[in-house]
């Protein structure tokens, strides 16, 4: 090898170091590249905001063909799941953002069965997940499985309802509830900080487990330590929606108009959005892990130790895979038509063996 070559080799690293402090920008790089997923479920009464806070929190339209029930449909209506998926990218970064609704929930006069359909929508994720991780091909699994719910409180009562405790206590082993306060422009500062305190109060009355935030390591700065303080803080966050642009001040601002002033949904005098918006964006990754290593493996260990065997993975690759894979399945399938027949071969052998000894 020539002078020449090796002096043309542009070296990025400073002399005196290996080079591994680079090695979270390959993951970043990656991760990047891959792309992100989250899924969010929203759970609370029919017009409480639902709908308006998820499309202000990610400044989207998820429900442009929404059709609202009148009063009497409502009351023969029952609880169902609507997932509504939707790709966000901003600044390169791609987001596949899955929202989870649950349009009927608590509007039906007999509200004791209405809870149903959410566990069994939330164990079926998770199902479907261990099905995919128990396949042969694994590069290709999505993740659908919940990772966070927001749980609505109505602002117009005294606390939490029976029904909001009851699906609480079974909600709180399988996925990370963070309470949520809604419609909060109705109450004045002093009637939400007692409506909070109420809720806290009989969330650990009942033993109800929400989203702890993490604590801080004492390497953080100060202002990341305030801004963790001040969310812990404000649980449950008192938030109201609005998709609305209005003019304040010279200023285009998102929020509601009142006869007596405007209501900012961005500013942290008048509610808490930013804080809320702020937690789910700074501890995403932090709730996905915490439903993988908690929530998913307490599900996984109930699963396998019931010696039930999990399922074949029936899930197909996506269209425009199917054709990159199927060469790639096919050659497997024979290597493993092979393999079964040599061990028929190999136990034929061994049978034989055994008979001609004496």
């Amino acid at each position: 090898m020539s002078s020449d070559s090796i002096k043309s080799f542009n070296n990025v690293e400073s002399p005196g170091f290996v080079g591994f402090a680079n090695l979270p920008n390959q993951v970043h790089r990656k991760s990047v590249k891959k792309g992100f997923e989250f899924t969010l479920m929203v759970v609370g009464e029919s017009g409480l905001g639902k709908s308006t806070l998820v499309n202000s929190l990610f400044l989207t339209d998820l429900y442009p063909e929404r059709t609202i029930p009148d009063a009497i449909a409502k009351t023969k209506q029952t609880v169902k799941l609507d997932a509504s998926t939707v790709e966000i990218e901003e600044r390169g970064v791609k987001l596949r953002l899955t929202v989870v609704d649950t349009p009927g929930f608590g509007d039906a006069i007999d509200n004791s069965d209405s809870f149903r359909a959410i566990i069994q929508y939330i164990d079926e994720q998770y199902e479907r997940f261990l099905k995919d991780e128990s396949g042969l091909n694994r590069r290709h699994i999505i993740d659908n499985r919940v990772h966070c719910c927001f749980y609505f409180v109505s602002p117009f009562g005294h606390g939490l309802k029976p029904l909001d405790i009851e699906l609480m206590k079974k909600l709180h082993n399988k996925v990370n509830i963070v309470p949520v306060i809604a419609k909060s422009d109705v109450l004045t500062k002093k009637e939400i900080q007692k409506l909070k305190k109420r809720i806290l109060e009989e969330i650990n009355a009942n033993g109800i487990k929400i989203y702890p935030l993490p604590d801080c390591d004492s390497d953080e700065d100060e202002d990341y330590k305030e801004q963790v303080k001040q969310l812990k803080e404000a649980v449950p966050f008192a938030v109201c929606g609005a998709n609305q642009l209005l003019e304040v001040r010279g200023k285009k601002v998102r929020g509601r108009f009142y006869p007596w002033g405007v209501v900012e949904v961005e500013n942290p005098e008048h509610c808490d959005f930013i804080k809320l918006r702020t937690m789910l964006i700074t501890h995403m990754q932090d709730l996905q892990e915490v439903t993988q290593e908690v929530h998913y493996e307490n599900y996984r260990s109930e699963r396998l130790a019931k010696g039930v065997p999990v399922p074949k993975r029936t899930t197909s690759l996506p269209e425009h895979e199917k054709n990159s894979g199927s060469e790639k399945d096919r050659i497997l399938q024979e290597k493993e038509a092979e393999l079964k027949r040599m061990q028929d071969v190999i136990a034929k052998m061994q049978a034989q063996i055994q008979q001609q000894t004496p």
